[in-house]
């Protein structure tokens, strides 16, 4: 599996801007999420998130906590999710979206070596402190996983050069005050704070949080995103109709976001 870095260097190099999908593991269940990975990574995903399903998940809006919620009603956890990934062939890069309580439960480098083991390549960790960041980076960087941090749109000048100095994979922009979810119109201040980035770091930096349709993300290419995060949107539609029909529907709209993007 290539590092997160190394494929946003090649689409960088071909002046792409990298589709992300995000989906929540389990829900409605793992043999539906296995298929959904390979209905995005055969429609243009460039990299896909996949969420953890977590009973505390403090950065995610109403839509990805009931597919949390219905996925560990299930009994989903870390190692059946890993279960499902090991061995799958896929040509986008998973990365994996966890919270931090999980990876300090098992041992940060047991988590780190586990989910090297199963395949992942990239590290989204929203609630991880850039206090506590270094130790997680250094097990991360043995084990091969490039750990992806979190800029909020609040973040003061210094902290966001602290936080892209340290970023692995690229910088994620949160493009909203909040948590995730669909939103109508997206703020013309992004631009503003992609802007800023770009005069700060030259790491790839994706957006994300609140991007719904492909006119957004055709929005955040034109304003210099290298990468756009599209989650809510997918796991409303995998919610929404039997596996087979949401299945189609996330296909056809990964479809219609790459197109957006080309």
């Amino acid at each position: 599996m290539a590092l997160v870095s190394d494929r946003f260097r090649d689409l960088r190099a071909q002046g792409k801007c990298a589709l992300i999908p995000f989906i929540t593991a389990g829900d409605p269940d793992l043999e539906t999420t296995a298929a959904a990975l390979r209905v995005l990574d055969d429609n243009g995903a460039d990299f896909i998130e996949l969420g953890v399903p977590y009973s505390d998940p403090l950065a995610d809006g109403p839509v990805i906590q009931a597919a949390a919620t219905r996925a560990l009603a299930k009994g989903v956890n870390l190692d059946a999710v890993l279960s499902m990934v090991k061995g799958m062939q896929l040509q986008a890069p998973l990365i994996l979206f966890t919270y931090y309580n999980p990876i300090l439960n098992r041992g940060i480098e047991a988590f780190m070596a586990d989910i090297a083991a199963a395949g992942l390549a990239g590290l989204v960790v929203p609630d991880l402190p850039l206090e506590e960041v270094e130790g997680l980076l250094a097990a991360a960087a043995a084990a091969g996983i490039d750990v992806t941090l979190l800029v909020a749109p609040t973040s003061p000048a210094e902290r966001i050069q602290a936080i892209a100095a340290q970023a692995q994979g690229f910088v994620y922009l949160v493009s909203v005050t909040g948590v995730t979810g669909i939103r109508s119109e997206l703020q013309s201040r992004v631009k503003d704070l992609i802007d800023g980035l770009k005069q700060t770091t030259d790491k790839p930096v994706g957006v994300g949080f609140g991007v719904s349709d492909p006119d957004q993300a055709q929005q955040l290419k034109a304003w210099g995103a290298d990468g756009v995060i599209v989650g809510s949107a997918f796991v409303k539609r995998l919610a929404a109709d039997s596996p087979e029909v949401a299945l189609s529907t996330i296909g056809d709209f990964c479809r219609q976001l790459k197109a957006a993007l080309a």
